[in-house]
């Protein structure tokens, strides 16, 4: 398509003719220049009775008006075909030169370059200077045996030497006198709840007893062997506090308590070691207000001895 033409001049206006026939719709005509606008006429007389006149000869177009408000944001249309590539542009002035940049990280260690030609051999240095006196050397090897000496004085008593070999195995023994195994135990629980308290408590419920050193009448073990015992209990606590003391040899050597109310239910339990002569006397006891020590056909009171050594 060419360039736009320059607009004609408007032509004179003809003498209205007859109205001829409609002729065939022509092409569309370049736009002219909009004409000069008309001076305003003047106001013609007011009609009363007049008839309405034939509408008149389209008037030429007007100025254009002013620039109205932006309208509305119209709806997005449709996305247009993919323009061809442009030619590339001409290379660009050379920039400015950036600032400096920060120090990298050192490099990583290189591969070791091929080894270089062996160098000259140099000339011999000057004399050094003499050296400090050098550690003893190691001991030589033994000379020949010299010629024996006269006898010296008799020197004293060496050290004691190294054990020697293990001997074999002698002959088999004698038998021995046999030597009578010394035993003692004994454990025994509680047949009736609450026991009397400030005196021996009797566990009358017999569980071990064969050397009865225990005695379940008095509630009362009896040291037949002397030695090292081991003493123990462990007992269920109900309804009201219980203070327990292990007595021995009339003393009482070691003391618990448990302190419960109500219809509440707890275990407590106690170890020892105790060195006994033959005669000494051990037994348990409870303090006054404090003998909450219990027992049923579910919860068992059970006190324990034995020799240990």
């Amino acid at each position: 398509q060419g360039e736009r033409g320059v607009s004609g001049n408007p032509g004179y206006p003809g003498k209205p003719g007859q109205q001829g026939e409609t002729g065939v719709k022509g092409n569309k005509g370049n736009y002219g220049f909009p004409g000069l606008k008309g001076q305003k006429g003047s106001k013609g007389d007011t009609c009363e009775n007049g008839t309405k006149g034939d509408k008149g000869d389209r008037g030429d177009a007007g100025e254009p008006g002013v620039d109205g408000e932006q309208g509305d944001k119209g709806e997005k249309g449709d996305t247009g075909e993919k323009g061809y590539c442009g030619e590339p542009g001409g290379r660009g002035a050379k920039g400015e030169r950036g600032e400096g940049g920060t120090k990298g990280e050192k490099g990583s260690k290189g591969e070791m370059g091929v080894e270089g030609i062996q160098g000259v051999d140099g000339k011999q240095g000057e004399k050094g200077e003499r050296g400090s006196k050098g550690e003893k050397g190691d001991l030589g090897p033994a000379g020949m045996m010299g010629p024996s000496g006269p006898k010296g004085v008799t020197g004293s008593k060496g050290g004691r030497g190294a054990p020697g070999k293990k001997g074999s195995r002698g002959a088999k023994g004698a038998r021995g006198d046999t030597t009578k195994l010394l035993r003692s135990a004994f454990s025994a629980g509680l047949s009736k709840p609450f026991p009397p308290p400030n005196v021996p408590i009797r566990f009358d419920k017999i569980l071990y007893n064969d050397q009865e050193d225990y005695n379940p009448s008095t509630g009362k073990f009896n040291c037949s062997v002397p030695g090292a015992y081991v003493f123990a209990y462990h007992l269920t606590v109900r309804g009201r506090p219980a203070r327990v003391s292990l007595v021995a040899r009339s003393r009482k050597v070691a003391k618990a308590r448990e302190t419960l109310y109500g219809q509440e239910i707890d275990q407590a339990s106690f170890l020892t070691i105790l060195k006994l002569s033959a005669g000494d006397q051990v037994w348990l006891e409870v303090a006054r207000d404090w003998n909450g020590v219990y027992v049923s056909a579910e919860d068992d009171s059970v006190f324990t001895g034995f020799l240990l050594y």
